[in-house]
Order: C-alpha cells, then sequence, then structure tokens
C-alpha cells in the first residue's frame, strides 16, 4: 500500500485534459467508492486513534500524522451505513479538502484508475437529495460511486457563508444594478455556499451542475445576444462530471461569443500545478474553496 501512490505528483499531466485519477476504496460491502488523486496526500494502514470527549460521533478519534494532529472520520457511518468497530485491519486515507487536511476511515483501498471525466456521469436521478454522491462511473462492469465528501465534512465541521459586512456595504454602495452570476459546481453543498454568498452581495444566480450544462446555458444565452449583457462571469468547479472546469474554461475561450467571460475557478484541490493552469487554459483566477470572504473579495476585483 506504500508504494500506491509513488507517482502522484507524475500524474498533473492529467488536469487539464478532462481526464482524473480514482483511488478506489470499499467501505463495509462490495460497494466501491472513489476519490480524486489529487486530493488523496497519504494511504495507510489505521494507526492506534485516540478518542476525544464530546466529538461528532463520525469522528473515530485522532491520530497524530507526521506531527500533526489530523481527525478521523468513519465515512461509512458519516453516510448513515454501519460504523467500523474495529480499526486494526482497517486503512485511513489522508485527504485534503477545502483547506483542511482530514482522514477517512475505509475498510479496504484497492488500486488507481485512469478515466475521462464523459465517463463520470450525474447520480441517477432517482438517487433523491439524501445522497452522498456527486457522480458515478462504471469499472470492471460495476458502479463506482464518487462521494461527495464536502457535503459529508459540510454536515460535521459547517462553514459559514457570511461575508463580512464592510464587503456587502461596499457591493450595496456601488450604485450599480449587477448583472447575474453563472455558477457551476456538480457538489449540492458548493452550489448552496457560492448562491447565497453571491446572493448576499445582491447578485441574481444562474445554477449549473456541471461544466457540460453550464456551456450549452452559456452558449442558449450568446445565441440571444452579447453574453456581457447578460452575465457578469462565471464561477466554475474544477472537478465535475462530464465536462470539467478546465475543458469549460478552454471552451469558452475558444467560443468568439464567450471567449470575452470572466471566469473564476473555485475548487477544493490544492497545489502549485492548478494555478499553473490557470494562463494554460484562459481562467482570470483560481480560488480555494471555502472562503466568502475571498471568494467575495475576487468578484469586487473583477468588477
Amino acid at each position: 500500500m506504500a508504494g500506491i501512490l509513488d507517482s502522484v505528483n507524475q500524474r498533473t499531466q492529467l488536469v487539464g485534459q478532462n481526464r482524473l485519477e480514482l483511488l478506489l476504496f470499499k467501505l463495509n460491502g462490495r460497494q466501491r467508492f472513489g476519490i480524486n488523486v489529487f486530493k488523496v496526500k497519504e494511504v495507510l494502514q489505521c494507526p492506534k486513534l485516540t478518542a476525544l470527549p464530546q466529538c461528532n460521533p463520525v469522528i473515530k478519534g485522532v491520530a497524530n500524522m507526521r506531527g500533526k494532529t489530523i481527525s478521523i472520520i468513519d465515512i461509512s457511518k458519516a453516510m448513515g451505513g454501519r460504523a467500523v468497530e474495529q480499526t486494526e485491519n482497517s486503512f485511513i486515507i489522508i485527504s485534503e479538502y477545502n483547506r483542511s487536511v482530514q482522514g477517512f476511515l475505509v475498510d479496504s483501498v484497492e488500486r488507481i484508475i485512469n478515466v475521462n471525466w464523459e465517463s463520470i456521469l450525474p447520480p441517477p436521478k432517482g438517487a433523491g437529495r439524501s445522497n452522498y454522491m456527486t457522480a458515478v462511473t462504471e469499472i470492471d462492469g460495476e458502479l463506482v460511486e464518487i462521494l461527495d465528501v464536502e457535503k459529508i465534512l459540510d454536515e460535521i465541521m459547517p462553514k459559514s457563508t457570511a461575508v463580512k459586512r464592510e464587503l456587502v456595504d461596499q457591493f450595496s454602495h456601488a450604485g450599480t444594478m449587477h448583472k447575474p452570476i453563472l455558477i457551476a459546481d456538480d457538489s449540492s453543498v458548493a452550489r448552496r455556499q457560492i448562491q447565497k454568498t453571491m446572493e448576499t452581495l445582491g447578485f441574481n444566480v444562474i445554477v449549473t451542475e456541471n461544466g457540460k450544462l453550464a456551456l450549452n446555458k452559456l452558449k442558449e444565452m450568446a445565441a440571444q445576444g452579447p453574453i456581457e449583457d447578460q452575465l457578469s462571469m462565471v464561477i466554475s468547479d474544477v472537478e465535475m462530471p462530464e465536462m470539467d472546469g478546465y475543458t469549460l474554461t478552454a471552451e469558452i475561450r475558444n467560443t468568439p461569443a464567450l471567449k470575452g467571460l470572466h471566469v473564476i475557478l473555485h475548487t477544493s484541490l490544492s497545489g502549485v500545478f492548478n494555478k499553473a493552469l490557470i494562463e494554460k487554459v484562459g481562467a482570470d483566477n483560481f480560488i480555494a474553496k471555502f472562503d466568502p470572504d475571498e471568494l467575495a473579495s475576487a468578484v469586487k476585483k473583477a468588477l
């Protein structure tokens, strides 16, 4: 297992090509789940955990990793499944999401697979709002669920969407009506967070659930008149089924009727390689999720 992520740093060439690599794992049962390799820092056998009193019941305990104390989340229990009773034979996926590092307790870790975002599909419509899937794909004839980790983390440690009063005042004192903002994000939690922040600033929002839907909407709007007269900007996630945010941005820049749009990439991914791709695909800004003040400041700067 120690070698499963040895070449993670060499995998960055996939970003921007509408491809990703998934680390496959299992919880309690045969169902396989996936997590983007770029969000994984380390995979290891579960060490001895220290229980914390009065913490969220889905937090199995904390572990000391490389000199840092990291919360270990029983991801099965967090999704309403059976809790892990014995941790000795379990594994921990150390991941970085939304500016924080946490460990996910899983039953087993399988392998890394390379897939195209076009083969990553939205959850089935009958899955309902209570599911924890952000997307699905088929591997070896079986369905793999890609988890909406942002939703899981938000239920454990909710993020505030409040914007500093002085920033809100700056928008309200601008004296002009702001054109709507188009949001593209496959996570229901992320969409809600961004929408609430933008509405606090006085913007109407158009919400789409992935890059393909966002591009279709933009082209539909552009057919009715100059897009710059209809939208202030686009705020897009990077990881999305069917079309990722990098590909969406590149398509916007390659479409004459859309190329003047301001694009902010807003993502739970981290790393210098993401920022370097701003220039490659033509995005105007790149912001790590989720800080409402930083997002508001980026929108103000764009305007």
